[in-house]
């Protein structure tokens, strides 16, 4: 793996190419940048975290971000969602050919990015199915598409959440509250299958599980994201995710 080190920056980075079926290979967005970050830099509390990062991820890829606590992995990650706090003191961000910092976070949803938490919140009173349907058509509407009825995200829904091992009860639950930590990433693999988005960028999203659970949500992630038009920049500890 190339090493970049610094007093607070350490990362691992290890990139794969996709091996898709040959007919994907012609297909004219594989390569194409889904997203490009030059020299980026972010400060939290005044304190520089990432000090100019460079990172190119094709359409087709994945690419892998591994290293120890505090090497800055997270903060890549709100960095790039738009969490408030995490400030851009330098650099550029381009995403599918827009100005990624310019944009407010549900317009960085909306244009097809997709964050995946490494501690999935709970929000008690909100119910899963209520809360994927009002995200889902925010971002049709957005995007100038027309919101799904209730039947039709009802049918989406129940595909996604049987793909994962989630009952449709489990879905009118609450938003994560009383899940364990397999059935919050489960959940959180639903909530992108529902989305489907361009870019996944998931933090540590194979934290806490089991064998079993991690098969899962690989699959899912692999299910999801693995087309020529797609990619993922995974962060992790783990080599075998």
């Amino acid at each position: 793996f190339p090493r970049k080190r610094g007093s607070s920056f350490f990362f691992l980075f290890r990139r794969w190419n996709r091996q898709l079926d040959s007919r994907f290979r012609g297909n004219d967005v594989w390569g194409s940048h889904v997203l490009k970050i030059e020299n980026l830099k972010t400060e939290v509390d005044g304190k520089e975290i990432l000090k100019g990062l460079s990172l190119e991820l094709n359409a087709g890829e994945i690419h892998a971000i591994m290293g120890p606590n505090g090497a800055g992995k997270s903060t890549l990650t709100y960095t790039l969602g738009g969490r408030p706090g995490y400030e851009v003191t330098g650099g550029s961000a381009t995403f599918d050919g827009q100005d990624l910092l310019a944009l407010a976070p549900h317009e960085r949803a909306a244009a097809g990015l997709f964050l995946g938490f490494q501690y999935p919140v709970e929000i008690p009173g909100v119910s899963n199915v209520q809360f994927l349907r009002e995200a889902l058509n925010a971002q049709r509407t957005q995007r100038g598409e027309a919101p799904l009825s209730a039947a039709d995200f009802l049918k989406l829904a129940r595909a996604q959440a049987d793909a994962l091992g989630l009952s449709m009860d489990m879905l009118k639950r609450p938003v994560n509250v009383g899940f364990s930590g397999g059935e919050k990433k489960r959940n959180e693999m639903v909530q992108m299958g529902i989305l489907d988005p361009k870019l996944a960028i998931l933090d540590e999203t194979d934290s806490g599980l089991d064998i079993d659970a991690l098969r899962v949500v690989g699959e899912g992630i692999n299910r999801i994201m693995r087309k020529p038009d797609k990619a993922v920049l995974l962060i992790t500890h783990y080599q075998r995710l």
